[in-house]
């Protein structure tokens, strides 16, 4: 999936795990709702991260499709910029959570369990090899 990155509505960023969001996609449309490891391509440099494709129920209802992606130890701000998704491995299907507390253990684990699939990568400004 490829895209611009775009505003969402900021809560990723709040509770300690800011997202990228891109525009829905055909490609979205694709594979199913749920949270993936891959890797984010930004400006030339692979970075390891957690991807959600889903309409995010624990934060909206009857909300669109959203894809958004936590690139994993990232820090810096690349609104506006393009950003190219490849999904490794699904992890597990989209739920809804009862508080964010849930929702932030749940995002802490599926990051361990990312960095695990894509080899232990800590630091994410690190070029991960295809």
């Amino acid at each position: 999936m490829v895209g611009e990155v775009i505003y969402g509505n900021g809560l990723g960023r709040t509770i300690g795990f800011p997202t990228a969001n891109l525009r829905s996609t055909a490609s979205a449309l694709q594979v199913a709702c749920g949270v993936y490891a891959g890797v984010a391509t930004v400006d030339g440099t692979d970075h390891p991260a957690v991807v959600n494709i889903g309409y995010s129920p624990s934060v909206v209802e009857g909300g669109e499709l959203r894809v958004e992606a936590h690139l994993l130890d990232f820090e810096g701000n690349i609104y506006g910029h393009r950003l190219e998704l490849t999904l490794l491995h699904f992890m597990r299907a989209e739920q809804k959570f009862p508080s964010h507390t849930a929702l932030c253990a749940q995002i802490a684990h599926d990051c361990t369990e990312a960095r695990k699939l894509l080899g232990g990568i800590q630091n994410a400004k690190c070029k991960i090899q295809n």
